[in-house]
């Protein structure tokens, strides 16, 4: 319900949008999720091993050549600066730059060994993703909404790149520098070292506090931006509805809150690091301080040396600095691991109409349509009833009926775009869910009223079926289908770009266009799911005889609300709630005195 000030209120005005929950997986949940993002990181590195050996490697070589520059330092002030010796001042001064040379190339061999594999590890996962989503069926994206998906493939991919391209070696270098201290400055001096140490537990409590909120501070920022993403993508595609009725301010007002969210999920991560990190650093400073006094206390009892003291210093830096970058690699991680889980979720989805195991080849289909005792519903809600009907190869049959009766759910039953939940359906007596998907949808094509048209030329629009096609070939199903004529006339001909879902054209030749698309993939059943049903009088005319050469010689399943186009069919049934309630020829269903004579007579009232 919207709040006092028109806006959504808060806690449920987004929860589930697209069918997302913006709630954060708790308990199990939440372990389930990690544990999926886990092996799906896993399977992307694994084919780099190689690359990950050389990559440690190299951050081993800059780590051993970092930790040795402060005990270099502090022997060279023992036995040069103290000793008052030149030349052993000077042995050791090359030492330390020999040893930050090596730092530098090692760093630079791992962030190039690192870049690459991140590179390749971000193109895996966008074509896994890519190709995976186009493999999915309608009930997916009935329940993911475009943005989502752009959301994964865009936004969620880029926070990888950030984690992929500067946390890992923060990771590891911050890591081994950690421990290799910890065990050097316990090895350089036993009572300094205890001391230092005394800061670890504070640490750790403080470490613990930030695991905690930036977990679920992280996952509120990719389920945020998620919404913004979606709600923005879903206003602009449909801009026209949103200006046709003065929807701006509404919409204004629902973006203004996600993107408060937001902001205030950014907000909260953002006090998490501010806290953290100036937290280490403070205790970094104390445990120097206390080092400090106590160092100084044992070289006036003659205990320590200056030189000790002061890489014990360098090294107490060298134990902090890192935790700080542990901290900022937490904050990726965090970032990294929940667009993980949204990445994971995808690619876990499974096609509801999947491939089979072994098909039956279909090297050319005859086209005949088999449904027996039928049945299918959309989640809990019965659609289709027990039905059983068949059609000839090269028939013509119209589907008419009521909106919601059930017409375009046959349809898509024959594209195999659902499978039925009882009984199935067959072409040429096999099982569509025996058959490929490659040769169902060779033999199988759909043209609907949304007659979408894809960025690209004219031509490339016609070969969008058969990309091997000749420009004969495309010229040629133009020809046939009655487009030629308005295509050559236009500025550049069959290389005229048609823009953003072909707005250049009108109605009338965005269908044509369709119609030529379908013509050239040559397939035995085609179905015309209200292919005129948002044309004009003089557009249907050009189309209508388009459509007797598209349909001849082939099977055809014809949904049309307009009479003139089931004129063209050799056969009607009409549906309703789900079931067929007339069948017959269209002249004989027109005489009677059935659901399609009523229907008849009124549409030739309406021309009268």
């Amino acid at each position: 319900m919207p709040g006092g000030d028109g806006r959504p209120s808060r806690p449920d005005a987004w929860r589930g949008v697209g069918g997302e929950e913006v709630d954060e997986p708790t308990g199990d949940a939440g372990a389930f999720l990690r544990r999926r993002s886990r092996r799906l990181l896993a399977s992307l590195l694994a084919p780099h091993r190689l690359e990950l050996g050389a990559a440690l490697g190299l951050i081993l070589l800059r780590t051993a050549a970092l930790l040795a520059v402060p005990d270099l330092i502090g022997r060279a002030v023992d036995l040069g600066v103290r000793a008052h010796d030149p030349a052993r001042l000077g042995g050791y001064a090359v030492l330390i730059a020999a040893a930050a040379g090596l730092a530098a190339t090692g760093n630079w061999g791992f962030l190039t060994v690192s870049g690459r594999v991140g590179q390749d590890v971000l193109y895996d996962l966008r074509t896994r993703v890519y190709t995976h989503v186009q493999g999915l069926s309608l009930a997916f994206y009935e329940r993911y909404t475009s943005g989502r998906i752009i959301s994964r493939l865009t936004n969620d991919i880029d926070t990888l790149t950030d984690l992929l391209a500067t946390g890992l070696s923060s990771l590891l270098t911050a890591s081994l520098s950690v421990l290799a201290t910890a065990v050097i400055l316990l090895a350089l001096d036993l009572r300094l070292g205890a001391v230092t140490l005394l800061a670890l537990p504070p640490i750790l409590i403080l470490t613990r506090w930030f695991q905690r909120g930036s977990t679920s501070a992280y996952r509120a920022v990719r389920q945020a931006i998620a919404l913004v993403i979606v709600h923005y993508t879903e206003s602009l595609g449909g801009i026209r509805a949103v200006q046709a009725y003065g929807r701006e301010s509404r919409n204004q007002a629902i973006f203004e809150d996600l993107n408060g969210r937001y902001r205030d999920a950014n907000a909260r991560s953002a006090r998490l690091s501010s806290a953290y990190g100036p937290g280490i650093s403070f205790i970094g400073r104390l445990a120097a301080i206390a080092v400090l006094v106590e160092g100084g206390a044992l070289i006036t009892h003659r205990a320590l040396t200056l030189g000790v003291l002061t890489a014990f210093v360098l090294y107490v830096r060298q134990l902090f600095e890192p935790m700080q970058d542990l901290a900022q690699f937490y904050n990726l991680f965090q970032a990294a691991a929940a667009a993980m889980e949204k990445l994971a979720t995808v690619l876990e989805e499974r096609s509801t109409v999947p491939e089979p195991a072994h098909p039956h080849p279909l090297p050319r289909a005859r086209g005949a349509i088999e449904f027996d005792h039928v049945t299918f519903a959309y989640r809990e809600t019965p659609v289709l009833h027990d039905l059983t009907f068949s059609i000839p190869a090269g028939q013509t049959v119209a589907l008419v009926g009521r909106t919601g009766a059930g017409k375009t759910t046959i349809a898509r039953l024959v594209a195999r775009f659902y499978d039925p939940t009882a009984g199935s359906v067959r072409l040429d007596g096999v099982d569509l869910r025996r058959l490929a998907s490659a040769d169902l949808r060779r033999a199988v094509v759909t043209v609907t009223q949304e007659r979408f048209l894809f960025s690209g030329s004219i031509a490339d629009n016609i070969g969008f079926g058969r990309p091997e096609a000749t420009r004969e070939e495309v010229e040629a199903a133009a020809r046939a289908i009655g487009a030629h004529e308005f295509i050559a006339a236009l500025p550049e001909g069959y290389d005229t770009p048609v823009r953003r879902r072909g707005v250049r054209l009108s109605g009338g030749q965005r269908q044509l266009v369709a119609f030529a698309r379908a013509f050239l993939a040559d397939p035995r059943v085609l179905i015309l799911d209200e292919a005129t049903s948002s044309l004009d009088r003089p557009s249907e005319r050009l189309v209508q005889r388009a459509l007797r050469t598209l349909l001849a010689d082939r099977t055809a399943i014809v949904i049309a609300h307009r009479l003139s186009t089931v004129a063209i069919a050799d056969r009607v049934l009409v549906v309703e709630e789900g079931r067929i309630v007339e069948d017959g020829p269209p002249g004989e269903l027109a005489r009677a005195q059935g659901h399609y004579g009523s229907l008849h007579r009124a549409w030739l009232a309406s021309l009268a």
